[in-house]
């Protein structure tokens, strides 16, 4: 069972408040580090190549020819293959990552506007607003984030828009958490306090301290869920749940590939890696960013 926890490591610590000298830092010490660099071209290649699909692939996602099921990487005019249904696995793949791309980043944008907004408030207001939002939240981590996306997706039935809410909704308390947490640090300080001192109203003070503040390290962290949502997207489009056929998705490949694993596993293992550097790279990225932003203006 997989369940999204709230790390504080994944959580750059803030001590001030942030000025233009503090983020060229940042981007300083980000494009120095070789590793999370090397994730960034990667990524910077996957959205390439969602962009770009339909242009850079040989040919029809959708053209199948039953007398080429399943043939081995490095068929004559097919360098990795096809699928079950004699479909080009290199076009099926590129053009699928556009799809999988989309399934894996909407819902964590989707839940960091919304989240980002109930911890703020949350952290900001304090007292009693705080503990009813928060123990509202908290309600959600008693079950397992696998467990409740297919129970949300098989509610309001499958689809890419249902699987859409579903992820949102999964992603939704540890932003939220997360936002809260920094929220709650952030108003304690000095600036904060004058701010206040000279007559600020919460609005004001909120949209001028506080979100330049939290903003940032809310942002690396939802990053680092990414990596996650891919997987928990993969995951219900595997199970039925997600996207359809004929649509070309890493998990519904995974899906449709199942029955070959014997007869053709290195194709059939084709959409997981695609999967899987994906998600390292993401979490890599995030990484980087967390360790860049780990410093005092």
């Amino acid at each position: 069972m997989m369940n999204i926890a709230v790390n504080p490591a994944k959580v750059p610590t803030l001590v001030v408040e942030k000025s233009t000298g503090y983020w060229k830092n940042v981007g300083q010490r980000f494009i120095r580090d070789r590793v999370a660099m090397f994730a960034a071209v990667i990524i910077l290649i996957l959205f390439t190549m969602a962009l770009f699909g339909p242009m850079l692939a040989p040919y029809d996602p959708f053209l199948g020819s039953i007398m080429k099921r399943l043939k081995p990487i490095g068929f004559p005019g097919h360098i990795l293959g096809t699928d079950e249904l004699g479909r080009d696995m290199l076009t099926r793949l590129i053009v699928g990552t556009k799809l999988s791309l989309f399934m894996g980043i909407t819902p964590v944008v989707c839940a960091f506007v919304i989240g980002s907004v109930i911890g703020i408030t949350a952290g900001y207001a304090g007292g009693i607003v705080n503990t009813m939002i928060m123990r509202t939240i908290d309600v959600f981590y008693a079950f397992p984030s696998v467990l409740l996306a297919i129970a949300l997706s098989g509610v309001l039935g499958a689809g890419i828009t249902n699987s859409l809410i579903s992820l949102t909704i999964v992603f939704i308390p540890p932003i939220a958490r997360v936002s809260e947490s920094v929220t709650t640090q952030i108003r304690s300080r000095d600036f904060v306090d004058a701010a206040r001192a000279s007559g600020a109203n919460a609005f004001t003070i909120v949209r001028v301290h506080v979100l330049g503040n939290v903003l940032g390290p809310i942002f690396v962290y939802a990053t680092s869920l990414i990596a996650v949502s891919m997987i928990l997207a993969s995951g219900l489009s595997f199970l039925g749940l997600g996207v359809k056929p004929p649509e070309p998705e890493w998990g519904l490949m995974l899906n449709t590939l199942r029955t070959a694993i014997y007869v053709q596993p290195w194709i059939a293992a084709l959409p997981g890696v695609m999967i899987f550097v994906t998600s390292i790279a993401f979490n890599l990225l995030s990484d980087g960013l967390r360790t860049a932003m780990e410093i005092k203006n």
